[in-house]
């Protein structure tokens, strides 16, 4: 069973113990991005003026919508990727059939030649 790590990380200017079988830097890494969204939207014109709870509600929403277009484009590069793999079988059955039919063709050569 694997074992839980903890990390200390700064949010927002305060400091929290986070938990998880992640490692400390991935953790690490995650409270960066938070605090990241936090600056970003603390930089628009007004939101530091907001109540606490709508900061908050603000910056779970953002967080929302970079995780809904992240799935999006998941979802995206998945059907491109199948398309793909769709594309290279054809590509591939194509190739066989030539290579037969040349060697065919060779064959044929070879049998007038003799």
């Amino acid at each position: 069973m694997d074992s839980k790590n903890y990390a200390e990380v700064l949010i927002d200017g305060e400091i929290y113990t986070l938990g998880g079988q992640e490692e400390e830097a991935y953790l690490q890494k995650v409270a960066s991005y938070i605090n990241e969204k936090i600056s970003m939207l603390k930089k628009q014109n007004g939101f530091t003026k907001q109540s606490k709870d709508y900061q908050v509600t603000m910056v779970e929403l953002n967080l929302a919508d970079d995780y809904f277009k992240s799935q999006d484009l998941v979802r995206s590069l998945e059907e491109q990727n199948q398309a793909l793999e769709k594309e290279v079988y054809s590509l591939k059955h194509e190739l066989v059939t030539t290579q037969m039919k040349l060697e065919k063709i060779q064959k044929e050569l070879a049998d007038l030649k003799k």
